[in-house]
């Protein structure tokens, strides 16, 4: 299991120099040397930075900061290129323009040799190769930055494909994430404008996200639950799970020879029906997102295969999206609303499954969705494209600082997915009416009298239950600040601009006071003909007098500078 410790002690990270200096050389060599400098980590780190040279420098000009942060991830190698490709699934975490362009991070590297391979399988295995293969293909048929996939034969002669995690990944990936939780440390500390989107959090969520992929049985364990959604689906394919040679580090499944979703030629040479395999991948999706709330979240071409009688199979389950109902509904209501035109609904609904610090003005999020709607809905349904109206709604929450949950997120990025791939088959698609039955089914669902009485019940048990606990708990607070164990802090909102307003108030007052002082006993000073004397007037009381008048200046100059008499 990886573990990433919280940086306290700079030599802890500093044992990994030679890759801290790699990743700060990146970050200098694509424009981020003043990021660097906001660190204040060069005191710790002799960089030893060669200067870029000018004709560089203006060419990264030229690009967008978006667009440096994608190609820095590309040379920092695989641990950096997964955070990118993990990070195009969060508008929570980042904003949409790096969404864009993290989402062109490939994820191909130089493979492993076979010697390394073989000896992981026989680590994991616990056999030698020969008495568990047939024979294995050394040549592999993907590389990626966590694994690699070999075809290979069983004993009894079946054909499976084995992906098998790169050694010593596990370690790579902790040096890297340890180093990366220390820099997103010290942005937060550092860095106004960055902590605002907490790159701890991301480093974090990140290192979840990255650990889950290191375990192939979570991916098998999903492979087996898709199998069993569509079991009565004879034109739905999953590949077999071989559970007795799969481990955490090798997952071995049946190897399926079929024609990539997206090769038109061959789909035709093959006799296929290409508008039935539109129809059938979408419906697969549709039913994966709205029905059973458990869905490929990365339904790309490469991860669909067609197979004799339009038979459609699903490859690569190692992203994959959870969404529960009460969220299903939500999106739902919200794809509903904006078919039906409704921006007051549409804004409502956006407001409630999104995430937000300070809640948006409701009235500008409403016009928003007004123009959003007339922009996409006033035209034929067939020439409505969802991937561009899910992409204009997530500008749309982030403009108002709304940030969509990852779960939802997910469900938009594969149905944007799966639209292309169906266009692709179908240029005629029409993704509205495809949808409009599931969409049905899901808000009848809420309707069934099974629904109704379940929500009422638990509706009265949660009622019964407070009402149990209420006294009880008010007893033990009332309890806990008698024994002053309990403490009530109030803070009122602007308490201390009003605080200050007051000071400002008693000290004119304050000041007044004392003008008025000086005159009335400076007229009393010159009055008594106290001296010294000029020219027959009391020298004291003419001071007085030009102070009074000094200060009584000053106090108004104040007060019209700031816009109040």
């Amino acid at each position: 299991m990886i573990s990433i410790r919280k940086i306290g002690v700079i030599g802890r990270t500093y044992r990994h120099l030679n890759r801290y200096r790699q990743i700060l050389a990146t970050l200098f060599k694509y424009g981020f040397g003043d990021l660097v400098e906001l660190l204040k980590i060069e005191q710790y780190i002799e960089i030893g930075l060669q200067l870029i040279s000018k004709k560089r420098r203006e060419r990264l000009e030229k690009l967008s900061r978006a667009q440096r942060v994608r190609m820095a991830l590309e040379e920092l190698g695989p641990t950096y290129i997964k955070l990118g490709q993990i990070l195009s699934a969060r508008p929570d975490l980042v904003p949409v323009d790096f969404i864009r362009e993290f989402e062109k991070l490939q994820d191909k590297v130089v493979p492993v040799p076979f010697d390394r391979i073989k000896e992981t399988i026989e680590d994991e295995l616990g056999h030698r190769l020969e008495e568990i293969f047939k024979s294995v293909d050394p040549v592999p048929r993907a590389s990626a930055s966590i694994g690699q996939v070999h075809e290979a034969w069983l004993t009894g002669g079946e054909k499976v494909a084995i992906k098998v995690q790169r050694p010593a990944i596990e370690k790579i990936v902790e040096i890297d994430l340890e180093i990366m939780l220390h820099l997103a440390t010290l942005m937060e500390r550092h860095i106004e404008e960055l902590a605002f989107h907490r790159p701890v959090t991301i480093v974090e969520e990140f290192a979840r996200s990255i650990e889950r992929e290191l375990d192939y049985t979570i991916e098998a364990s999903s492979m087996e639950r898709v199998a069993a959604q569509f079991l009565a689906n004879p034109r739905v394919y999953i590949p077999k799970v071989y559970r007795e040679l799969s481990t955490k580090k090798v997952l071995t499944t049946e190897y399926v020879d079929g024609i990539k979703i997206n090769d038109l030629e061959g789909l035709k040479a093959a006799g296929l029906d290409l508008e039935q395999l539109c129809d059938l991948g979408t419906e697969i999706v549709l039913a994966q997102v709205l029905e059973f709330g458990f869905f490929h979240a990365d339904p790309h071409p490469g991860n669909i295969f067609a197979l004799p009688d339009n038979v459609i199979c699903l490859l690569d389950f190692g992203m994959m999206g959870a969404v529960d109902r009460s969220r299903r509904e939500q999106f739902v209501d919200l794809i509903y609303s904006i078919i039906k035109r409704d921006e007051a609904r549409a804004a409502q609904v956006l407001l409630r499954f999104t995430i937000w610090d300070e809640e948006p003005d409701l009235r500008r999020l409403e016009i928003d969705v007004a123009e959003f709607i007339g922009r996409h809905l006033y035209k034929p349904l067939k020439d409505i494209e969802i991937g561009k109206l899910l992409q204009h709604l997530l500008e749309i929450a982030a403009s108002h600082r709304m940030r969509i949950p990852p779960d939802i997120f997910l469900m938009f990025k594969a149905l944007a997915t799966v639209e292309g791939v169906a266009r692709t088959l179908n240029p005629d698609f029409d993704f509205i009416s495809k949808a409009r039955p599931f969409i049905k089914k899901v808000r009848l669902a809420r309707l069934a009298p099974a629904r109704v009485s379940s929500d009422m019940l638990r509706i009265l048990e949660n009622t019964y239950e407070f009402m149990v606990d209420f006294p009880k708990d008010l007893l033990e607070i009332t309890r806990a600040i008698r024994q002053r164990k309990l403490s009530v802090t109030l803070v009122l909102k602007d308490m201390q601009t009003m605080l200050a307003t007051h000071d400002q108030i008693s000290n004119r007052i304050a000041f007044a006071i004392i003008i008025a002082a000086l005159i009335i006993g400076s007229a009393l000073i010159v009055i008594s003909k106290t001296p010294p004397l000029f020219y027959g007037i009391s020298l004291i009381g003419i001071i007085g007098f030009l102070a009074a008048a000094v200060m009584g200046i000053w106090l108004l100059v104040a007060i019209i500078k700031k816009g109040r008499l």
